[in-house]
Protein backbone atom coordinates (compact mmCIF):
# COMPACT_ATOMS: atom_id res chain seq x y z
CA UNK A 1 0.00 0.00 0.00
CA UNK A 2 1.53 3.24 -1.06
CA UNK A 3 0.05 5.38 1.84
CA UNK A 4 1.95 2.89 3.95
CA UNK A 5 5.50 3.60 2.70
CA UNK A 6 4.83 7.25 2.18
CA UNK A 7 2.67 8.60 5.63
CA UNK A 8 6.11 10.20 7.06
CA UNK A 9 6.96 11.85 3.64
CA UNK A 10 6.19 15.23 5.36
CA UNK A 11 9.69 14.29 7.81
CA UNK A 12 11.94 15.29 5.32
CA UNK A 13 11.37 18.52 6.09
CA UNK A 14 11.90 18.48 9.89
CA UNK A 15 15.37 19.06 11.19
CA UNK A 16 17.43 15.69 12.26
CA UNK A 17 18.09 17.45 15.20
CA UNK A 18 13.94 17.00 15.95
CA UNK A 19 13.94 13.70 14.44
CA UNK A 20 17.10 12.28 16.10
CA UNK A 21 16.62 13.18 19.58
CA UNK A 22 17.17 10.80 22.03
CA UNK A 23 15.00 12.11 25.00
CA UNK A 24 11.76 13.91 24.82
CA UNK A 25 11.09 16.56 22.89
CA UNK A 26 10.13 19.62 24.15
CA UNK A 27 6.67 21.08 23.44
CA UNK A 28 8.04 23.59 21.45
CA UNK A 29 9.73 20.60 19.56
CA UNK A 30 6.57 18.56 19.37
CA UNK A 31 5.25 21.38 17.77
CA UNK A 32 7.49 20.98 14.55
CA UNK A 33 6.95 17.53 14.54
CA UNK A 34 3.57 17.60 13.99
CA UNK A 35 3.96 19.29 11.29
CA UNK A 36 5.22 16.56 9.62
CA UNK A 37 1.84 15.73 7.95
CA UNK A 38 1.22 18.86 6.67
CA UNK A 39 4.20 19.06 5.24
CA UNK A 40 3.63 15.56 3.62
CA UNK A 41 0.26 16.57 2.15
CA UNK A 42 1.91 19.48 0.65
CA UNK A 43 4.52 17.89 -1.24
CA UNK A 44 1.94 14.82 -1.82
CA UNK A 45 -0.42 17.52 -3.55
CA UNK A 46 2.60 18.85 -5.85
CA UNK A 47 3.12 15.32 -6.89
CA UNK A 48 0.85 13.32 -9.82
CA UNK A 49 1.87 10.15 -8.35
CA UNK A 50 0.93 10.49 -4.78
CA UNK A 51 -1.70 13.21 -5.18
CA UNK A 52 -3.95 10.26 -4.56
CA UNK A 53 -2.53 9.25 -1.08
CA UNK A 54 -2.41 13.45 -0.26
CA UNK A 55 -5.52 13.68 2.03
CA UNK A 56 -4.50 10.32 3.67
CA UNK A 57 -0.88 11.73 4.61
CA UNK A 58 -2.48 14.57 6.72
CA UNK A 59 -4.55 12.57 8.35
CA UNK A 60 -2.80 9.60 9.32
CA UNK A 61 -1.87 11.12 13.17
CA UNK A 62 -5.74 11.21 13.90
CA UNK A 63 -7.10 9.89 16.89
CA UNK A 64 -10.17 7.45 17.45
CA UNK A 65 -10.79 9.75 20.36
CA UNK A 66 -10.33 13.42 18.54
CA UNK A 67 -7.23 13.99 19.97
CA UNK A 68 -5.09 13.62 17.18
CA UNK A 69 -3.62 15.81 14.50
CA UNK A 70 -4.02 18.36 12.63
CA UNK A 71 -7.41 18.29 12.39
CA UNK A 72 -9.11 16.80 15.62
CA UNK A 73 -11.31 14.29 13.70
CA UNK A 74 -12.25 11.33 15.81
CA UNK A 75 -14.69 7.63 15.19
CA UNK A 76 -15.58 7.26 11.46
CA UNK A 77 -14.80 10.29 10.38
CA UNK A 78 -10.99 9.19 10.21
CA UNK A 79 -10.70 7.49 6.82
CA UNK A 80 -10.51 3.76 7.34
CA UNK A 81 -6.37 3.76 5.42
CA UNK A 82 -5.48 6.07 8.83
CA UNK A 83 -6.96 3.78 11.27
CA UNK A 84 -5.19 0.38 9.75
CA UNK A 85 -2.41 2.59 9.87
CA UNK A 86 -2.33 3.30 13.23
CA UNK A 87 -2.61 0.40 14.46
CA UNK A 88 -0.13 -1.59 12.55
CA UNK A 89 2.04 1.59 12.24
CA UNK A 90 2.29 1.72 16.33
CA UNK A 91 2.57 -2.47 16.58
CA UNK A 92 5.60 -1.71 13.89
CA UNK A 93 7.15 1.09 16.49
CA UNK A 94 6.93 -0.83 19.40
CA UNK A 95 9.19 -3.52 17.79
CA UNK A 96 11.82 -2.20 16.35
CA UNK A 97 14.27 0.70 18.31
CA UNK A 98 13.40 4.14 17.53
CA UNK A 99 15.44 7.15 18.86
CA UNK A 100 12.33 7.73 21.43
CA UNK A 101 11.56 4.62 22.68
CA UNK A 102 12.49 1.63 23.39
CA UNK A 103 12.03 -2.00 21.92
CA UNK A 104 9.05 -3.78 23.73
CA UNK A 105 8.03 -7.62 23.64
CA UNK A 106 4.97 -9.08 22.51
CA UNK A 107 3.15 -9.39 25.37
CA UNK A 108 3.94 -5.74 26.51
CA UNK A 109 2.90 -4.53 22.74
CA UNK A 110 -0.18 -6.58 23.03
CA UNK A 111 -1.40 -4.84 26.18
CA UNK A 112 0.23 -1.26 25.20
CA UNK A 113 -2.50 -1.94 21.94
CA UNK A 114 -5.13 -2.84 24.22
CA UNK A 115 -4.50 0.26 26.48
CA UNK A 116 -4.90 2.34 23.39
CA UNK A 117 -8.40 0.80 21.86
CA UNK A 118 -11.10 2.99 22.39
CA UNK A 119 -8.77 6.43 22.40
CA UNK A 120 -6.08 6.25 19.95
CA UNK A 121 -6.96 2.83 17.93
CA UNK A 122 -10.37 1.89 16.30
CA UNK A 123 -11.31 -1.00 18.80
CA UNK A 124 -11.86 -3.24 16.14
CA UNK A 125 -9.30 -3.03 14.10
CA UNK A 126 -6.97 -3.43 17.25
CA UNK A 127 -8.75 -7.03 17.97
CA UNK A 128 -8.34 -7.71 14.40
CA UNK A 129 -4.75 -6.97 14.69
CA UNK A 130 -4.57 -9.25 17.55
CA UNK A 131 -6.67 -12.02 16.25
CA UNK A 132 -3.36 -12.35 13.17
CA UNK A 133 -0.52 -11.63 15.38
CA UNK A 134 -1.35 -12.99 19.09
Amino acid sequence: MLLAKVHDLGKVGISDKILFKKSKLTDDEWEIMKQHSEKGYRIAQSSPDLALVADLILRHHERWDGSGYPLGLKGEEIPIECRILAVVDAYDAMFNERPYNRVMTHEEAVAELRHCKGTQFDPVLVEELLAIVD
